[in-house]
C-alpha cells in the first residue's frame, strides 16, 4: 500500500510535458506523449457546453479517440484506467462512431494547464475522455473518465468476472439483468463486487455485505441520489446519480441486481 501511494504521488508530480498515454491494444499497442498528441494531424479545439468533471463550459485541445484505436473493432471491449485506480469499462462501438455522440481524447497542454478539480486536487489531465453531443448517444457521466493513464483492450466484463453474473436461470427481460448492465456502466469503474473487478477506488459492494443488507431501502435510494446529503465527510468522492442520469426505473433495476447478488456471495 505504501509503495502504491508513493507511486501515485510520483505520477501526480510529473511535469505535464512528460505525460504518456499507454494504448494496450495487442499488436497495435503504442505510447503517445502529450506533445505528440497535441500536434496530431487531427487535433483541434473543442468546446464542451457542460463538462462532467468541471461542471461548467470548457474548451480543450482534442484528438478523435477513434483515430488512436488502431485495430479496434466495434465488437471489442476497452477499459480506461486512471491514475487513481478508477477503471471505466467501455464497449468499443460508441467510441469508434463519428457521431452524433462522438468521443474525443482531451490533452492537457503544459503551457496552458487545466484548472484543479477542487482545492488540493489535481486537474482532470493529463488525458480526459470527453464527448460532443453526448445526449444523442445516451452517454453517462461514468463514460467521461479523466486523469487517464492507460486504455486497453480486454475481454468483456462477463468473460473476465463471472462472479458478477446474476443467476443464469433468470428470464432475459428480468430487471436484475438490466441492473447488471447498469452496474457495469455506473458502478464498476469505482467498485468491485464479490471481489471481482479491476477498480481500486471504492469498497466492494457485496463482500462482506451488500448495501441492500445494511441500508434501509429509502435511505439507500437517497444515498445513491445524493451521497453527501446523507453521509458527509471531506474525503468523500462518490458522485450523486440524479434522475437525469439514472431514472427511477433504472434505479429500481440496479437495486434489484444488488439485492439479487446479496444472495450470490462467494
Amino acid at each position: 500500500m505504501r509503495h502504491t501511494l508513493a507511486l501515485l504521488a510520483l505520477l501526480f508530480s510529473l511535469p505535464l510535458c512528460a505525460a504518456q498515454l499507454n494504448l494496450e491494444l495487442g499488436e497495435h499497442s503504442r505510447r503517445w506523449s502529450s506533445a505528440a498528441l497535441l500536434s496530431h494531424p487531427q487535433a483541434r479545439s473543442l468546446d464542451i457546453a457542460q463538462d462532467v468533471a468541471y461542471k461548467r463550459p470548457m474548451r480543450y485541445r482534442v484528438v478523435p479517440l477513434a483515430a488512436l484505436l488502431e485495430g479496434v473493432t466495434a465488437d471489442d471491449h476497452l477499459q480506461a484506467v486512471a491514475l487513481d485506480g478508477f477503471a471505466a469499462e467501455m464497449p468499443a462501438a460508441p467510441l469508434l462512431q463519428a457521431g452524433p455522440a462522438r468521443a474525443w481524447l482531451a490533452v492537457e497542454d503544459s503551457a496552458q494547464p487545466w484548472p484543479a478539480l477542487g482545492q488540493g486536487k489535481p486537474s482532470a489531465g493529463p488525458f480526459y475522455l470527453v464527448w460532443s453531443d453526448p445526449q444523442a448517444g445516451g452517454i453517462r457521466p461514468e463514460q467521461w473518465p479523466f486523469q487517464i493513464a492507460t486504455i486497453r483492450r480486454l475481454a468483456s466484463v462477463e468473460q473476465r468476472f463471472p462472479a458478477l453474473l446474476p443467476d443464469p436461470k433468470l428470464a432475459s427481460d428480468d430487471p436484475v439483468r438490466q441492473g447488471f448492465a447498469l452496474f457495469q456502466q455506473n458502478c464498476l469503474a469505482c467498485h468491485r463486487l464479490n471481489g471481482a473487478g479491476d477498480a481500486q477506488f471504492g469498497p466492494d459492494l457485496n463482500v462482506p455485505y451488500s448495501p441492500t443488507e445494511y441500508f434501509q431501502p429509502a435511505f439507500l435510494r437517497r444515498y445513491i441520489r445524493d451521497p453527501q446529503g446523507l453521509r458527509q465527510w471531506p474525503q468523500a468522492k462518490m458522485p450523486g446519480f440524479a434522475e437525469a442520469v439514472l431514472s427511477e426505473q433504472e434505479l429500481d433495476a440496479l437495486l434489484a441486481y444488488l439485492g439479487h447478488m446479496a444472495k450470490r456471495k462467494p
